[in-house]
């Protein structure tokens, strides 16, 4: 296995209750597009990650077809949108430069975007970590796992508690198939009534998962993936202001008055209509 151990150690440490010392992803992209003795195999493996920059792209595309790109990614903003005009030809081929899901996604977001209850974000990051499980190997294939057992757990947790049938919002869910671990501190961080709290455990428990992958190995590209990862989280949370969460928060809580009843500790954080504001501050 590939030792990026200069690209590494020439990196500053990263701690998750700091965001200034963190390089944004975009920076590590273009130093690590300069690593040209890089292994192919664990080009493709970065790539992947990158790919989860293309897919919030996409959303931002899809969005506002002008849009600038927010997120570093493998496709600049031409190629994303002939992606969606190629999707929505009424005889579809498949382009072999992007994952097929992408295109099919194009097409349930235009089908499905008016539906009450219907988040695509989160529709087509399930599509993104059930690709990595597919094509991804060790710590990528591993972490996609954890990601969609979180995703599908806290939402199987809050579903069960307010009488939802279970498999309409969750994906391919098999809570046998859940670490024990993993379960019971999921269970404990469902209990918390402060939803940016809630958010912020979640990131910790990822963030020691990947500690804990990437130990014995601190120079390899999992623990690379890994370092990307953690400034990607870092850096959601420095460009996530106030307004941008306020904003975000009402949508959900929006669509979730349109399909079910919404559970107390959601609307205690709902921002009211004159003064009220919703902040996210990780300190």
């Amino acid at each position: 296995m590939a030792n990026y151990y200069f690209l590494l150690s020439g990196l500053p440490d990263l701690k998750l209750d700091s965001l200034e010392t963190a390089p944004s992803v975009q920076e590590l992209q273009q130093q690590i597009l300069e690593q040209d003795d890089m292994d192919k195999g664990d080009r493709r493996q970065v790539e992947m990650f990158f790919l989860m920059g293309d897919c919030r792209n996409l959303i931002t595309l899809l969005d506002d077809n002008l849009a600038e790109l927010p997120y570093a990614g493998n496709w600049d903003k031409a190629e994303l949108q002939e992606l969606i005009a190629d999707a929505l030809e009424e005889v579809y081929e498949d382009d072999s430069r992007f994952p097929a899901f992408m295109a099919d996604f194009v097409r349930e977001y235009y089908e499905r975007k008016s539906e009450a209850g219907y988040f695509p974000e989160d529709r087509l990051m399930v599509r993104y970590w059930k690709y990595l499980k597919q094509h991804g190997t060790g710590f990528v294939r591993r972490w996609a796992e954890l990601s969609l057992d979180i995703a599908n757990t806290l939402t199987a947790l809050l579903c069960e508690r307010q009488g939802w049938a279970v498999e309409q919002y969750t994906y391919d869910y098999d809570p046998t198939e859940v670490d024990k671990d993993l379960m019971s501190q999921l269970q404990d961080i469902a209990k918390d009534s402060d939803p940016v709290q809630k958010e912020r455990r979640i990131d910790a428990l990822k963030w020691l998962w990947m500690d804990d992958e990437t130990f014995f190995e601190p120079f390899d590209i999992n623990a690379l993936f890994a370092y990307i990862l953690k400034a990607d989280i870092l850096e959601r949370w420095a460009r996530l202001d106030p307004e941008q969460g306020r904003q975000r928060f009402s949508q959900i809580i929006e669509n979730l008055r349109q399909h079910a009843t919404v559970p107390a500790e959601f609307t205690a954080y709902m921002p009211k209509k004159e003064e009220g504001t919703y902040t996210k501050n990780y300190k």
